[in-house]
């Protein structure tokens, strides 16, 4: 899902990519993260910066330049927003500003490439968690499902996660047990999970 906001009323798209100007005495990183709690009306799991488009295609401010941020929040955490914004799905978005439509295809591609490199589904989910719980945050993700078993043999490979002491009952049958992100230092240096085509 990605939160738009209502456009104003001369704006060509009734919907837009949360933005705002930055003023000289202003960090883009501080604005971003401030930009982003407004908007919100909380702090995001995750704000990086992903790249910037000075690509000539219309932006709503009119600038040369714009940069985009990718800011990360989970359901529950996101269902509290300032203003007149809606979440919208990815694969059925109304029509946005050109650069912001560019923008977004790409904080969503840098997204799903990265979740092979890092641990970005991390920063979505509780202390503690089932591995279903995390296969499905991937899969929101990457917007794709993915086979257990082979996910699951892929995390082992990845050294990311450890069992804990606790189990939890997920519906039907026996009880799931809970896991930690806790990467262990690997020869070599650490990585994602990696996922086949």
């Amino acid at each position: 899902m990605v939160l738009l906001v209502r456009g104003p009323a001369q704006s060509r798209e009734k919907w837009q990519l949360p933005w705002r100007s930055l003023r000289p005495d202003e960090t883009l990183d501080d604005e971003a993260a401030k930009l982003a709690r407004k908007t919100l009306d909380t702090t995001p799991a995750l704000i990086e910066q992903i790249r910037a488009f000075g690509d000539g295609r219309r932006h709503p401010s009119g600038s040369e330049l714009s940069v985009a941020f990718l800011a990360l929040v989970d359901g529950d955490t996101g269902a509290g927003f300032e203003g007149d914004a809606t979440w919208f799905a990815t694969d059925d978005l109304p029509s946005l500003p050109p650069r912001q439509r560019g923008m977004l295809e790409a904080v969503l591609t840098s997204l799903r490439m990265r979740l092979d490199h890092g641990p970005i589904a991390f920063h979505l989910l509780p202390p503690t968690f089932t591995l279903t719980q995390l296969q499905e945050i991937y899969e929101l993700l990457l917007g794709r499902r993915l086979h257990k078993a082979s996910f699951r043999r892929s995390l082992h490979a990845a050294w990311l996660v450890e069992p804990t002491d606790e189990w939890r009952s997920e519906g039907r049958g026996r009880p799931a047990q809970l896991f930690r992100y806790a990467p262990k230092k690997r020869r070599g240096g650490r990585r994602g999970v990696r996922f086949g085509n």
